[in-house]
């Protein structure tokens, strides 16, 4: 069998493999247009995905984003742009499906004559995802999870009293080292000196998250060949922007800047101008404007996705600063190589 090997930022080379064939079963982004009434939105994967978390957006109006998750119930959703409390609805998100999700009539999901994306994920250990439920008594506290390995990013929000929405994450160190970012904010990261460094079985909050309170965790972890956390250094360059290495195609690439304060911005390859590359549409998950796409240079605000990962196309300080470090979570539209080795065929 072949088994290609890539090189690593670092220069290391290694063997290409994936731990998960299809990345469709585990992760979808679907396009969908708004009609003024509730419909069903089918992902087009190689497999049928049954969401555990889904994440809209019209594209075209300034609207909220609304996150919704199996284990708080289709009628509850998170504004992930805001500090709400959970809201409940009978004509958002309507049912998880068979290979998709049912919306309502809200403008948020079916506005007539609007685009609306939505993201899903499955919850699993194998693809490095799990969701939770916790509450806290306002100390520092441990609550498990079933990654079964260390998460490599957590992201969760009170559900019954406004607040922000905290992230946290290594942001290119080697421990979490009590480091946090918000995604509802555009800030650079912050310390709050009480996360501590997650296991295997456990991840801590801080005393200063709101007491009494249930809050919803969304932990992430990178699982070869389908996801990646990581971070990248910007060189400024508005022609040779850094390559991403990931070891796969990717279909969504979360980013923000940790050293200063800039957007949190999401692609995805649904969502490019011309279908294809360059990937140059934005959407801002801090706020609810409408979908942005800008040039400078004469070339696209964004990325190129490429077989083994994402090459920058721009100096905009919002992805590519001289100097700037950028987190990253990406998500595999298909992985360099199967599980056996046999490369996959690229786009």
């Amino acid at each position: 069998l072949l088994c290609p090997l890539q090189q690593e930022p670092s220069g290391v080379w290694i063997m290409a493999y994936t731990e998960i064939d299809d990345p469709s079963a585990h992760f979808q982004t679907a396009i969908w247009n708004g009609t003024g009434s509730a419909l069903s939105v089918t992902f087009d994967g190689n497999s049928d995905l049954e969401p555990d978390m889904v994440w809209v957006k019209n594209r075209n109006l300034a609207s909220d984003h609304r996150l919704t998750d199996s284990v708080r119930g289709t009628s509850a959703h998170l504004v992930p742009n805001g500090t709400d409390a959970e809201d409940s609805s009978s004509t958002a998100l309507t049912a998880f499906n068979s290979d998709g999700f049912s919306v309502g009539n809200e403008q948020s999901y079916s506005r007539s004559g609007d685009t609306h994306v939505g993201w899903g994920w499955k919850e699993s250990a194998t693809a490095g995802f799990d969701i939770v439920s916790f509450t806290t008594s306002g100390d520092d506290e441990n609550f498990s999870h079933s990654l079964g390995v260390k998460p490599e990013l957590i992201i969760f929000k009170a559900r019954a009293s406004s607040g922000n929405w905290a992230v946290l994450g290594e942001f290119a160190e080697t421990t979490f080292n009590n480091k946090y970012m918000v995604l509802n904010l555009t800030d650079a990261q912050g310390s709050d000196g009480s996360y501590s460094n997650p296991t295997a079985s456990q991840f801590s909050t801080s005393n200063n998250v709101a007491v009494d309170s249930t809050h919803i965790a969304y932990l992430f972890r990178s699982v070869q060949g389908f996801s990646k956390i990581g971070f990248y250094t910007g060189n400024g360059s508005a022609t040779a922007g850094p390559m991403v290495y990931l070891g796969f195609r990717p279909a969504f690439v979360l980013t923000k800047k940790i050293d200063g304060a800039d957007d949190w911005r999401i692609f995805d390859n649904k969502r490019s101008s011309s279908g294809f590359n360059p990937v140059d549409k934005h959407i801002y998950p801090y706020s609810n404007g409408a979908e942005a796409s800008s040039s400078t240079n004469s070339l696209p605000d964004g990325f190129d996705f490429l077989s083994t990962g994402f090459k920058i196309l721009q100096a905009s300080a919002g992805i590519n600063g001289d100097g700037g470090k950028y987190l990253y979570m990406a998500f595999a539209e298909h992985p360099l190589v199967t599980s056996t080795g046999i490369p996959t065929t690229a786009r």
